[in-house]
């Protein structure tokens, strides 16, 4: 039975064939699929489908590997150049074959040894290739993918003067504001964050904590307020009466995050007050 292959993705293929230097996969409607030795980094069982990465070498050939790649078809990612020639930029993939930003898919003109957010796409001869040009990958609009309070994965793209810019899911813009990060942000670092708020316009605002209670449930700041106390033995010496520096600097939040998250550890009588620090209540056996 056909299937689609999906070149730049990880795909579950059977093994037809082994040959002298590799194995022949079956790509479905895409033909024959090559896996070199080379391109192996552990033993495969020949009997059950191989999940390999598939794409094209300097041949045009369809070719496998197991190896990870630095990024994926449909995904945007963070990539040093390696070289520039005439053609365009290459990246580093991850992979022997490096991943090529032609000219046209730059927004100016890419330096050897630095680092760029590009969207990794399929050109029209179903190559690899990656564009800076995000703004015509990513949407601004929500236009009901998302809703207020969803977790999701951002990258850091560039500072603005109201925050920072930020890649949602791979598929949209969001923003972080600057009176609302606590902590040291990069370009191209990668961050679970939430949905804030969907702007009448379909614009997305972010935050890097989950806002509120849910369901008694407790959220990620208050799970990390308890782990520092179990890393320092107990007995934490902070409490809501700690310098704002002091609380962005151990968590990365505002001081009115903190005694949010505290005050909520103390009703659900997790914690108490003790010698100016805040202590774990030990549960009973």
């Amino acid at each position: 039975m056909s299937f689609i292959l999906r070149i730049g993705e990880f795909n579950s293929l059977n093994i037809l064939s082994k040959e002298p230097h590799g194995y022949h996969l079956d790509g479905g409607d895409a033909g024959i699929v090559f896996l070199g030795h080379r391109l192996l980094e552990q033993k495969i069982d020949e009997d059950q489908p191989v999940r390999a990465f598939v794409y094209k070498d300097n041949k045009q050939r369809l070719v496998a590997t197991l190896q990870e790649p630095l990024a994926q078809v449909g995904k945007v990612s963070y990539l040093k150049v390696l070289d520039v020639n005439k053609i365009g930029a290459f990246l580093d993939f991850g992979l022997p074959k490096d991943l090529l930003a032609p000219f046209h898919e730059q927004v100016m003109p890419m330096e050897q040894d630095r680092s760029y957010l590009v969207m990794v796409f399929l050109d029209g001869e179903k190559r690899i290739a990656a564009s800076a040009k995000l703004d015509e990958f990513l949407m601004d609009e929500n236009e009901g993918t998302f809703e207020e309070g969803q977790e999701v994965d951002i990258i850091i793209a560039d500072k603005t003067e109201l925050g920072v810019k930020a890649v949602v899911n791979d598929t949209h813009w969001g923003v972080l504001y600057n009176n609302e990060i606590f902590q040291r942000l990069s370009k191209g670092q990668r961050h679970k964050a939430y949905i804030k708020k969907i702007r009448e316009d379909g614009r997305i605002d972010l935050n890097l904590q989950k806002a509120g209670f849910s369901q008694g449930r407790l959220d990620d700041l208050s799970n990390k307020i308890l782990t520092k106390i179990d890393h320092q033995g107990g007995l934490l010496a902070m409490n809501d009466k700690s310098s704002p520096a002091e609380i962005s600097a151990v968590f990365g939040v505002s001081k009115k995050q903190f005694k949010q998250a505290v005050g909520k550890l103390y009703k659900l009588r997790l914690i108490t007050f003790e010698n100016d620090g805040i202590k774990k209540v030990e549960a009973s056996s």
